[in-house]
């Protein structure tokens, strides 16, 4: 991890939009600015985590999705839409994944037209290796005071939800 930087650049930055004349949109900049560093920094942490395991955080997720079912398997654009990410993203996650032994594509029993994609026992060990790793080092202690998490999922539902990325 690179050294500390000497000062807050995300908040030099709202000085210098407020300097420029755009003080009225300085603030909404930096929150911005602030959560797509932060996103980086915790991905960051993930994937040092993922990374013995040979995952990255977009194969992890499948993983973990699979393993959260009850037959271990689901249909290929259903693990899209749950993970929010286009098709193309899955298949290539589901290469790689098959590859490795993780997962397998199956026809579905009913339905010709449509894929499914299912754990192998190999690739359900490696999700609850993985997961209880993640647990232990990064979602137990993962930077936010206590005290603010339940806050900050709030505000990022109800931000989420008012973009359309779910309806309640």
């Amino acid at each position: 991890m690179a050294a500390p930087l000497p000062r807050d650049p995300i908040a030099e930055a709202q000085r210098n939009w407020e300097e420029h004349g755009w003080g009225d949109v300085a603030a909404p900049m930096a929150a911005i600015t602030a959560i797509m560093r932060t996103q980086q920094i915790l991905l960051a942490r993930i994937e040092s985590i993922l990374k013995p395991f040979g995952l990255t955080f977009a194969r992890y997720e499948l993983l973990a999705l699979l393993s959260f079912t009850r037959k271990g398997s689901l249909p290929m654009n259903k693990a899209s839409a749950l993970l929010q990410v286009h098709p193309t993203s899955v298949t290539n996650a589901v290469d790689r994944l098959e590859r490795a032994g993780l997962v397998a594509r199956f026809p579905h029993p009913t339905d010709g037209r449509t894929t499914l994609i299912g754990l192998t026992t190999e690739g359900r060990t490696l999700a609850k290796r993985s997961t209880a790793a993640l647990n232990a080092e990064v979602f137990s202690a993962p930077g936010f005071d206590p005290g603010d998490v339940e806050h900050l999922i709030r505000i990022l539902r109800d931000f989420r939800r008012n973009a359309g990325d779910f309806e309640d």
